[in-house]
């Protein structure tokens, strides 16, 4: 297959139900369409046989580009992964394998990229979830737009079509704590936003934990805001402040009353603030370290183990 204009990026983890109807879908967008497409389907590790589905469906159609990682590296970097394997010389499309973000959305997409947008964002004007995500998903996109010293987009996820020269820079960032949303938002070029109606799974539950969801947006909050660093010091000049207050009224009642606060309820409180605020402290710059960590280790950010091209293995 000659080099595709546009590439698909698809990560997947245990969508063996999802799969056909993934391809069946995609096929077809790629059938009507005029443009030479490119699906790059990537494994993360999965523990059903969306491996197998993958390298069958790789092997006898050219226009399907397989890449199976060597483990489980989560979502983000599944799709890291894709994209650095992506060929499109246009332009890439990330979609989720559980088909809440149509591929048939393609043709509008790209038309507002011929338009000169270098980034084509969906934005999620409603969502088929319980309403626990819901109000999550409202609450953080919020909070994270308003101490982002990036401009990030409400509602708006992976779900994209991205210029190749954004894909190159993307490529080149070697962060291991990966929120490409934001990372693509603080690459710049010209972005617009299109809305559209999330669909619900097309089959299987999500493979997304809130412990994986907390991760998420940790990575969002501490790779893309300077606030948890300026809320601890703004905490410990608050902290030093209540305690000078406290220090002045038993000097005072000492002086003018002759009465000084007694027992250990005074005595828990400043010790239980105190405390509470070095360890809030503490756990800040942990999460910083933390990322410094793994960052210094230098380690790939994923690895494959299978990759078919044009019908073939590679190495």
């Amino acid at each position: 297959m000659k080099s595709p204009q546009i590439s698909i990026v698809a990560p997947l983890y245990n969508e063996s139900e999802t799969f056909p109807l993934l391809v069946e879908r995609i096929s077809a967008l790629m059938d009507s369409s005029d443009l030479s497409i490119e699906v790059v389907l990537v494994d993360d590790g999965s523990k059903d046989d969306t491996a197998m589905k993958i390298r069958q469906l790789a092997l006898v159609d050219q226009r399907y580009h397989g890449v199976l990682l060597s483990r489980n590296h989560g979502h983000q970097l599944a799709l890291t992964a894709g994209l650095s394997k992506a060929r499109g010389t246009e332009a890439i499309f990330v979609i989720d394998g559980d088909l809440q973000d149509p591929p048939e959305l393609l043709p509008e997409f790209y038309k507002l990229y011929k338009e000169g947008n270098d980034v084509v964002y969906a934005v999620r004007k409603k969502r088929k979830e319980g309403w626990i995500k819901k109000t999550g998903y409202y609450l953080f996109y919020r909070i994270l737009r308003s101490i982002s010293y990036v401009e990030i987009p409400l509602d708006s996820g992976d779900f994209a079509l991205v210029s190749r020269r954004v894909v190159d820079v993307l490529n080149k960032m070697p962060e291991e704590s990966r929120y490409l949303r934001g990372m693509r938002s603080w690459i710049g070029f010209k972005q617009v936003g299109f809305e559209y109606e999330r669909d619900a799974r097309a089959a299987g539950e999500s493979k997304y934990s809130f412990a994986q969801l907390f991760k998420l947006a940790y990575n969002g909050i501490f790779n893309f805001s300077e606030f948890p660093i300026k809320f601890m010091s703004r905490t410990g000049m608050v902290s030093i402040l209540i305690a000078l207050a406290y220090f002045f009224i038993v000097v005072i009642k000492k002086m003018f009353f002759a009465h000084v606060i007694e027992g250990f309820t005074s005595l828990l409180f400043v010790i239980i603030l105190f405390s509470g605020v070095q360890l809030l402290a503490l756990g800040i710059i942990g999460e910083y370290v933390l990322r410094i960590f793994f960052q210094s280790k230098g380690r790939p950010l994923f690895i494959v183990k299978e990759e078919i091209v044009n019908c073939e293995y590679i190495n």
